[in-house]
């Protein structure tokens, strides 16, 4: 697998990347803040206790506004893990899956301890975070899948028959892998997917969301990314469901003004590919960011997922600026976020002046430990 950390990258293009990564993480978390506070909900409840547009801003949740469930903060352990997994290819040890496995397994601490062990010097920054040893209504998919060491793969994935779209919210951080290859991108986020959402429908969902990313990342336009992801997908088995999916999705953008009742229509019964399908409309038809994100949790199938979906897509697309000031300023964690966005972009661009075999930095070691 290429990296892409060898590249030469222009200023602009650094710039340019980092916005995207940044746009992406962040989007993510603030579609994920906006829908907590009504996951639970259906339309009809949301408007009884939002008025008749439904939720149109930040509302409590957890005790506080602006708060995120487990899907960021597994996004942000994969994003941890994708950092870890370019470290530790210094020494020689290149399996991604694996080093991706132990950035959940990390997380999967957060989810039963009380805060962070001085002791695991292994665990790296991200880990020592004591906001994200919180509770946020992980499902039952993620807790089993990583509660066993030996890691789920798609010979023997697990949880077989889950079809939530938890996987697709992390698979996001898979597609700013701008350096690889976009089949390369479909098939760690697919072998990330199965440690935890076994059913093809839910892995596949995941790569395609990776995929459409990728390609964002890369400055192409939503139509053309969820056609690339349309051709990937199309040569693997099981892949009917989701295909389709994408392609109602695009359909539903030329029947006319956008409606809280077609997303509702799209997200369905809120498995995976249909959570994707409605984040993907939202980010097509909405009028600016803020109005995609509130079409994509204005339903009863999943807000927090499908808001994080369409936040990543979004945010990919357009870069940070573009996201509500205002919601960004209330994010928790934000500057946790940030930091590991920049990180990211930092590795991905100039990586081997920070661990090469000729030079490494001894505080992005102690960051990102190789082992």
């Amino acid at each position: 697998m290429s990296s892409g950390a060898t590249a030469v990258w222009g200023r602009a293009e650094q710039q340019d990347f980092r916005s995207r990564v940044r746009g992406a993480l962040l989007g993510l978390a603030v579609g994920d803040a906006l829908g907590a506070p009504v996951a639970p909900l259906s339309l009809e409840e949301i408007r009884a206790a939002h008025g008749a547009e439904g939720l149109t801003d930040l509302a409590p949740a957890f005790g506080r506004r602006g708060a995120v469930t487990a899907g960021t903060q597994l996004a942000l352990f994969t994003v941890d893990g994708l950092i870890r997994a370019q470290v530790r290819r210094d020494t020689g040890a290149w399996h991604p899956p694996t080093d991706l496995h132990r950035a959940y397994r990390r997380w999967l601490t957060t989810q039963h301890d009380w805060g962070p062990d001085e002791r695991r010097k292994d665990d790296g920054w991200l880990a020592r975070e004591e906001w994200l040893y919180a509770r946020r209504d992980p499902v039952r998919a993620c807790l089993l899948g990583l509660g066993q060491a030996p890691m789920g793969t798609l010979d023997a994935p697990r949880n077989p028959e889950e079809q939530g779209a938890e996987a697709a919210v992390r698979g996001a951080a898979f597609g700013l892998l701008v350096g690889w290859e976009p089949q390369l991108v479909a098939q760690l986020a697919v072998e990330c997917a199965v440690q935890t959402h076994g059913h093809p429908v839910a892995y596949l969902t995941a790569g395609a969301q990776a995929v459409i990313v990728h390609a964002l990342a890369r400055g192409e336009s939503l139509d053309a990314a969820v056609q690339r992801a349309l051709a990937l997908l199309s040569a693997r088995p099981g892949h009917e469901d989701v295909t389709s999916a994408l392609q109602r999705a695009l359909g539903a953008v030329r029947q006319g003004m956008p409606t809280p009742g077609r997303v509702e229509e799209l997200a369905a019964e809120g498995t995976a590919e249909c959570l994707l399908a409605a984040a993907v409309y939202c980010a097509l038809v909405g009028e600016d960011i803020r109005h995609g994100l509130c079409l994509a949790v204005n339903h009863g199938a999943g807000s927090a997922v499908c808001g994080a979906l369409a936040g990543a897509l979004l945010g990919a697309l357009h870069g940070e600026t573009a996201l509500p000031p205002a919601w960004v300023a209330e994010l928790e964690g934000r500057a946790t976020v940030l930091q590991l966005a920049d990180d990211f972009a930092m590795e991905m661009t100039q990586g081997p002046a920070l661990h090469g075999p000729a030079t490494a930095s001894p505080v992005w070691l102690v960051r990102y430990p190789r082992g």
